[in-house]
């Protein structure tokens, strides 16, 4: 009997929602003018994001602004914005959204359903926690067709009271449900679970399930991905992870894990994933947060190595020590730093750079001579070389 072939299953979107303008903006330290959003509102649309969370109206005039002005200069992406669960936040996102098409705005609903927001942050009873997420969701649909609600630190919300509120919400009419890890303590295994028991909830009534994890336990990213394979249909992300204490699940660490790993998630993006560079540097220079060298896939080393093994390797051939190649994500190119590690290969690129031609005999003088130098003499390595090269030219036989 002939083997009968697995067919795998079809690949299903994901969609990427940014909220770089709302939690981004709330790190401490990054103040996001109205003309800076609108810049990077307008980058997030040209690289291909499907949503762009674009503020809290409620906060203040400026917020109300720059959603206003992000709905005019861009198209392309739904333009979601935070409201409380009080009727005075959603008239302040109608405020702020009433000019865009109507396919074109949404709002996010949220409470604090945990036992620690329900006591000391709300003062509420469940039965009146579930009211007021009835109430609000309701309300906003009278005006928004796309209503998402979230349990505000749904991670410590027990799990009966989590779909209890969730249920109220769909009842209510949200078409999407969303389940934030606010302060950031959950594994990638538990995500799981929680993930996989809300999609089960939500999918068979057409809602989607939105997560948002924060990176608290630097797990943030790993949440995410965890979330999309357990259903999980829509993805919170911020450029370069900013946002909240320490931050929120990376774009670009999603992206790019989802692009390499299609085959395991299964799932299709429209990001231009060769923007991404540009893009983390702009919020960079806009925020005044900068870019870690060490940052995963858009930091300044990500293609750089200062080791003699790999630099050999990378001069080789690209690949035998790149994760990606850097055009996937926009990157400048490879880079071949000197240090104490370097090899023979890296030192004479670097000779040659200087017009400095040694031969191999020199060149092995001169390799020791650099990585044997004191720490101080790196500060100017044009200098440290010139001088190894002159006394390895003094010691020839």
């Amino acid at each position: 009997m002939p083997k009968r072939l697995s067919v795998p299953a079809p690949l299903l979107p994901l969609i990427i929602s940014d909220t770089t303008l709302r939690d981004g903006a709330q790190m401490p330290g990054v103040h996001f003018s109205v003309a800076d959003k609108v810049v990077i509102a307008k980058a997030l649309a040209q690289a291909g994001v499907d949503v762009i969370e674009a503020g809290f109206p409620a906060v203040s005039d400026n917020e109300i602004e720059a959603v206003r002005r992000i709905v005019a200069e861009t198209s392309g992406p739904l333009i979601m914005v935070l409201c409380r669960a009080v009727a005075a936040d959603i008239d302040a996102a109608w405020s702020a959204l009433a000019q865009a098409p109507p396919e074109r705005r949404g709002v996010g609903v949220f409470l604090g359903t945990s036992p620690l927001h329900r006591r000391h942050k709300l003062g509420k009873t469940k039965a009146q926690c579930l009211d007021m997420v009835a109430s609000a969701v309701a309300y906003a649909r009278q005006r928004f067709a796309k209503v998402t609600f979230s349990c505000e630190d749904g991670s410590r919300t027990e799990p009966a009271f989590l779909r209890q509120a969730y249920v109220t919400a769909m009842e209510a009419g949200a078409t999407g449900i969303g389940f934030p890890d606010t302060v950031g303590v959950l594994t990638p295994q538990v995500v799981h679970r929680r993930v996989a028991m809300l999609a089960k909830l939500a999918h068979p009534r057409g809602v989607k399930v939105r997560v948002h994890f924060h990176n608290d336990l630097g797990l943030a990213t790993a949440n995410t991905l965890a979330a999309v394979a357990a259903g999980a249909d829509i993805v919170h992300l911020t450029v370069g992870g900013i946002g909240e204490r320490a931050g929120n699940a990376a774009l670009e660490e999603t992206v790019m894990a989802l692009t390499l790993h299609q085959a395991q998630y299964r799932r299709t993006i429209h990001m231009d994933t060769r923007q991404l560079t540009a893009l983390c540097r702009l919020v960079a220079e806009r925020s005044g947060i900068a870019l870690p060298a060490n940052k995963a896939v858009t930091g300044a080393n990500i293609f750089a190595t200062a080791a003699g093994v790999h630099q050999d390797g990378l001069l080789k051939h690209p690949d035998t020590y790149l994760p990606f190649r850097p055009a996937l994500v926009g990157a400048d190119g490879i880079r071949l730093p000197l240090s104490a590690h370097s090899g023979k290969a890296a030192l004479a690129l670097r000779f040659c750079a200087l017009g400095l031609e040694l031969s191999p005999e020199e060149l092995i003088r001169a390799g020791r001579i650099v990585k044997n130098a004191d720490k101080a003499d790196w500060l100017d390595e044009d200098a440290l070389l010139r001088r190894a090269a002159a006394l390895a030219r003094e010691d020839a036989p």
